[in-house]
Order: structure tokens, then C-alpha cells, then sequence
């Protein structure tokens, strides 16, 4: 049997990890500044997670979720706590594409709608609904086409206001990533989240913070769109939440009361998926990580806004997108190969960095030097 052929590969292996460095088949070290798509949050094989993991799988790896799981209490107070959010509701599953599943389908049950708000550049996951309502007619199968998504302009307010007065009472969810990932770290502004906020209230439809990539600590906020100063009535979450390993949630506000078989999942919140999202918080408390996401972060963009063949660098904390101009459409690939530094991409020309949120100055300075060769090259 063949592997099924969907992912482009680069040629590396990485067999060995510590940090933000990781080591291929061959002993060669590397840079991670991208932390296989935001996932890595505390650093590969961080010594408490390893040992909270170990511990844990010495114990009970799985049970269902027939049982009691303490750890399921322990992890909701914890990010409760962490968050902001104390008050707020935990469903635990596997991804960020089946927490946002669940996030929209949890916005029908409570006021049987079908109509949802989405965003141009939006990306929400692959799964059934969550692909409809994501901004990518290529990965739309026929069977996920659906009339009850409506992509509307990013940061447009007026389209926003004139499509809840058109539908407002139909509208059950507005979904938005409070940066845009995949979409090329495109912020929401301010203003654009308070709209959405406000026309929710006024209208009862849900707001849905897609947390999944720009949420867990990353932009110095636990979720990107606390910023803005609001509430959103659902939090989706995933890849930083379990350092690797799998898992999503969403919080929910205290307004949804769940009946029993509302939502459900085999596997989600099992015994090593807590213990495993546990170690990631407890780390992220004793070493105030969310501030030095903020000011590792601060630092880079400042010093990124100097080199003057960037056209535009975005986004807050390390979530950071670079634009380049085409004649440097290689560069990616270049700090990957010949400076070992692994980063992401967006189209049409962007870099992305989504390091783990320990990463030191050192570690950008490395980056920095690396980009400004290729710059002047």
C-alpha cells in the first residue's frame, strides 16, 4: 500500500526535537520558527510535558466518555482560569476543523438557523460544514456545497450591516478568525469585531471566535480577538492546545444549555489528550509565556519593518506575516535549504511565523540575519 499523494514534501526528515531546534536523518540542525502550523506552543519535547504525557500513560491512556475523567474538570478550570473565561463551558474533541464543527452546529441547535456569516480569505477546517464556510472552492467537495454560507468582504463593515439587515433574522452564527491564518495573517480590526458583537446581540445570532490557529497565547492575548475588547459567544481551539498532540475544544458561554447527546466524540478529551493539554498551560503559566509571545513578537516586527524590500509586515505577537515581492518569491525555500530555518507561507508571496511561544531573541536574531543575507543577495 501507497501513502495517498496530497501533501507536498520537502525532502527532510525530522527525527529529533527539542526546543524550537529540531535534527533531520542525516544529524543536520534547524530553526523552527513554524512549529508545524502554530501546533508546537512550549517547544518539542519540553521535559514537563514528556513527563505529564509518561506519567499519564502509565496510568490510563483511554477511557470514554461513559466515565468520569477528572482530568476533564482539571483542564476546563485551568483554561478557565488562563483565559479569562471562567464562567464559560468546555467541550473537548480531536481538531480544529471538528471544534468548529461543533461550534456552528451548536449556534443551529440554539436558535434553529441555518444561515452563517463567513469571510473572504477564511479558513475554518476540512471537515463537512467547517469547509463550507471556508474561503477555498478547490477543497469544496459537491457534496459540502451548501446555499446557507455567505462569504462576506474581511473588516467590511457596511457589507456586514447590510447583510443582517437583509437576513438578520435568519443569520445563526458570524465565524471569523481574529487574524487570518492560511488567509495570510490578515488582523481583524478592532472596530470590525465590535460590529460583529453588537449585530449578534441584536439580532441573537452566535459569534463564533475561530481560535484554532491565532488563539492559545500566541498574540500575547489568549484568544487574538480579546483584544478588540469583546466577547465571543463560542471560542474554537486546537493545534497549541496539546503541544502535538491531538486535540480541540470549545468554550462556550454560559447562555447554551446542553442537553445530553447534543454533541459528542469517541475520543475527545480522553485521559492523554488532558494530561497532554494540561502540561501545556501549566508551562505556559510558570513562564508567562503569553508576554514573551508579546515581546519577542514586538521585537521582531520592529526590526522586520526595517528592511526596506518588505512591502508589508502584519500581525501582532508570533503570528507574524511578511510580504515579498515576487522577485523574492524564493526566500522561503531558501532559509529552509541553505539556513535551515523551517517557516510557513501564504499566496501570494507571504512568509509566515508561528514559532513556539518560548522562543528567545537569540532565536530571532538568527532568523533576522538569515532573511536579511537573502535580502541583500
Amino acid at each position: 500500500m501507497k501513502l495517498f499523494d496530497v501533501y507536498p514534501l520537502n525532502p527532510i526528515e525530522i527525527v529529533t526535537a527539542s526546543g524550537s531546534t529540531v535534527w533531520d536523518a542525516n544529524g543536520d540542525e534547524y530553526l523552527d520558527l513554524y512549529g508545524g502550523h502554530a501546533v508546537i506552543s512550549i517547544g518539542h519535547t519540553h521535559p514537563h510535558y514528556v513527563k505529564r504525557l509518561t506519567d499519564q500513560l502509565n496510568k490510563v491512556a483511554f477511557y470514554s466518555n461513559s466515565v468520569i475523567i477528572s482530568l476533564q474538570q482539571e483542564l476546563a478550570e485551568k483554561l478557565g482560569k488562563l483565559s479569562g473565561k471562567s464562567d464559560f463551558q468546555l467541550f473537548l474533541c480531536n481538531s480544529g476543523a471538528e471544534a468548529n464543527e461543533n461550534a456552528l452546529k451548536l449556534a443551529s441547535f440554539y436558535n434553529n438557523r441555518k444561515k452563517i456569516i463567513a469571510f473572504k480569505g477564511g479558513f475554518h477546517g476540512r471537515t463537512s460544514l467547517a469547509v463550507a464556510a471556508t474561503d477555498n472552492p478547490k477543497i469544496i467537495a459537491a457534496v459540502n456545497q451548501t446555499d446557507n454560507v455567505t462569504f462576506l468582504p474581511f473588516n467590511d463593515e457596511q457589507a456586514l450591516e447590510d447583510t443582517f439587515k437583509a437576513f438578520g433574522h435568519e443569520i445563526s452564527s458570524v465565524i471569523i478568525e481574529g487574524i487570518q491564518g492560511v488567509g495570510g495573517i490578515r488582523e481583524a480590526s478592532k472596530s470590525f469585531l465590535q460590529k460583529i458583537r453588537t449585530l449578534c446581540d441584536q439580532y441573537n445570532a452566535v459569534y463564533i471566535a475561530d481560535s484554532v490557529q491565532c488563539g492559545y497565547g500566541r498574540t500575547g492575548n489568549f484568544y487574538a480577538h480579546d483584544y478588540a475588547g469583546i466577547e465571543a459567544d463560542v471560542y474554537s481551539m486546537a493545534k497549541g492546545m496539546g503541544n502535538g498532540f491531538p486535540i480541540g475544544a470549545i468554550a462556550i458561554s454560559p447562555k447554551f444549555k446542553p442537553w445530553h447527546g447534543e454533541l459528542g466524540t469517541t475520543f475527545g478529551g480522553n485521559h492523554l489528550a488532558c494530561a497532554a493539554a494540561l502540561a501545556v498551560l501549566e508551562v505556559m503559566e510558570k513562564d508567562n509565556l503569553m508576554k514573551n509571545a508579546q515581546e519577542v513578537g514586538d521585537y521582531l516586527i520592529s526590526e522586520l519593518k526595517k528592511f526596506e524590500k518588505i512591502t508589508d509586515v502584519r500581525g501582532r505577537g508570533l503570528m507574524i506575516g511578511i510580504d515579498l515581492p515576487d522577485e523574492y518569491s524564493h526566500v522561503k525555500k531558501d532559509l529552509l535549504f541553505k539556513h535551515r530555518i523551517f517557516t510557513g507561507e501564504a499566496k501570494p508571496n507571504v512568509i509566515r511565523l508561528l514559532p513556539a511561544l518560548n522562543i528567545t531573541k537569540a532565536h530571532a536574531d538568527q532568523f533576522l540575519e538569515a532573511l536579511s543575507k537573502e535580502l541583500k543577495a
